[in-house]
């Protein structure tokens, strides 16, 4: 699997996508750079699918990577419920206009 190394080494980009995931799991949607959030979607939507097991096992593995126990509640109680009988795509990635101090390429990345 190749992974987006998004100027980091391999421990603070970890960390940047955890702090990522778990905002938005609390949020249900964050702006941040299309890179990011195409990263972050691919690991949101692994953790949904995961929390729409809901056993045990599955709520360790997610509580491994969320930063949050509350988060981590809300995903299991309220978020992976909504996507029952849903089979995966459970993100959706909205492009903006670049941000104006770089110019970076900006997305809204949301649960639908």
């Amino acid at each position: 699997m190749v992974t987006v190394r998004l100027g980091r080494a391999r421990d603070p980009r970890r960390a940047l996508l955890r702090g990522l995931v778990t905002s938005f799991f609390a949020h249900e949607a964050i702006v941040t750079t299309e890179a990011k959030a195409r990263e972050t979607q691919r690991l949101a939507e692994r953790l949904i699918t995961k929390a729409k097991r809901g056993d045990l096992h599955a709520r360790r593995q997610v509580a491994a990577y969320l930063l949050s126990e509350d988060v981590l509640k809300k995903l299991f109680d309220e978020v992976a419920p909504r996507y029952k009988e849903r089979a995966g795509g459970y993100t959706r990635i909205i492009k903006l206009p670049a941000r104006r101090g770089d110019g970076a390429p900006m997305a809204r990345l949301e649960l639908i």
